[in-house]
């Protein structure tokens, strides 16, 4: 058991620091291209290459797990998320910036899919069924807090000092998360015989394709159209606090969604354990998110926006550690690597087609629309998640202990 905390811990270190470089451009590069020169379909493309390539890394990164552990491919996948920070710095500096933040953005992909595919199947490899909800959520929350302090020293530290010292910092925090893990994660996915696997294979599993759909709604709504539209948001309706302008604004309100989404990651997944059922918890919390929509496309002053900020990542966060947990209970261990990269992707290309579709439609019909669609994306994947999981199982409901093997 004590091994398994200090594993775990070891996982949420170095995933919060790196999570600093990719929370640190979204309250900074939307604005940033109207300085650029940049139009806003291909601001939203650059916020999007890194998921665009996750969809491609994913699957290899998902065999590399089941074909040689978990270790290495953790820490190499932090270093690259280093190097792509920096890649920020030096896009403020260089000619053709626009190319410069897109190749960051690329090697951010590589290099985080690398780290999602291992720090689930650490988890995994971790828990049983008693405590892999927990295990689930406390690893989810480690990754997501640090996106909520990238986005708050993005807009924060941009509007006091610079974006090129925002964008220094974080470079500087991520680089030291590959250090970190090199130190502290040892090698948790072992079997007697290697699963020999193609590098571009993907779990067709029902169970998979299940909540990797579930995840590519809630990545489409939540990653994919509130945070790339929320800086324009605030900038339309003239909302601030304390002197800050829209970026900083933006960050705060965005750090706010995603802290309350880390406090739900981990209360969801245990409440989950604690139930000994991952369904009632799931549904839940999407109405949760859907409720949080609903309020965010007729948000009009300061209170109002925050509350559906906090509802959004309420249901959001509540759902990702019993969403997360429910895969690897129906997915044999020799499998789980692939499982969690095929979840990553269809995860990536809800997040990665949100700002592409949003940026635009957002322009072209306004906000409260947009929200209002994002709106129904929960009650829809609540409903595939409890089809799927009868499908899947004969029961609406079924127990966590008897999930395993199914």
């Amino acid at each position: 058991m004590e091994r398994r905390r200090t594993v775990v811990a070891s996982v949420i270190v170095s995933t919060f620091l790196v999570g600093l470089g990719g929370g640190v451009v979204f309250p900074i590069l939307p604005n940033l291209g109207t300085v650029l020169g940049i139009s806003p379909f291909l601001v939203g493309f650059i916020l999007s290459a890194n998921r665009f390539t996750r969809i491609l890394a994913n699957a290899p990164a998902g065999s590399i797990v089941d074909r040689v552990g978990t270790r290495t491919p953790f820490v190499v996948g932090l270093f690259v998320e280093g190097l792509a920070t920096g890649g920020y710095v030096v896009a403020l500096r260089a000619p053709l910036p626009e190319a410069w933040f897109l190749l960051a953005r690329i090697l951010w992909g590589i290099g985080s899919a690398l780290v999602f595919a291992t720090a689930y199947t650490i988890a995994a490899d971790v828990s049983d069924g008693e405590d892999r909800g927990t295990n689930m959520g406390v690893v989810r929350g480690g990754i997501t807090l640090g996106f909520p302090a990238g986005l708050v020293m993005g807009g924060v530290v941009s509007d006091a000092y610079s974006v090129f010292a925002a964008f220094a910092v974080a470079a500087g925090f991520a680089l030291l998360a590959s250090a970190v893990a090199y130190r502290t994660i040892p090698e948790t996915h072992v079997d007697e015989e290697r699963t020999a696997v193609k590098p571009w294979e993907i779990d067709t599993a029902l169970p998979t394709l299940t909540v990797g759909l579930v995840n590519f709604g809630l990545f489409f709504a939540y990653l994919g159209a509130l945070f790339a539209t929320l800086v324009l948001f605030v900038d339309a309706k003239g909302i601030t606090v304390w002197g800050y302008g829209p970026q900083g604004m933006s960050g705060l309100l965005m750090a706010v969604t995603v802290l309350s989404a880390s406090v739900f990651t981990l209360g969801g997944g245990k409440l989950s354990d604690e139930l000994g059922a991952r369904v009632p918890t799931l549904v839940g919390f999407l109405v949760v998110s859907f409720v949080g929509f609903a309020a965010l496309s007729t948000a009009g002053s300061l209170e109002r926006l925050v509350a559906a900020c906090v509802l959004i990542g309420t249901g959001q966060g509540g759902a990702n550690g019993p969403l997360m947990a429910l895969l690897a209970d129906l997915t044999p261990s020799d499998r789980t690597g692939r499982a969690m990269a095929t979840n990553n992707v269809l995860g990536d290309l809800g997040g990665g087609l949100g700002p592409m579709v949003s940026l635009p439609v957002v322009e072209a019909v306004g906000f409260a629309p947009v929200y209002a669609a994002c709106a129904l994306i929960p009650l829809l994947a609540g409903c595939l998640l409890v089809v799927g999981i009868y499908s899947q199982t004969g029961r609406l409901n079924p127990r966590t202990a008897t999930l395993s093997g199914e």
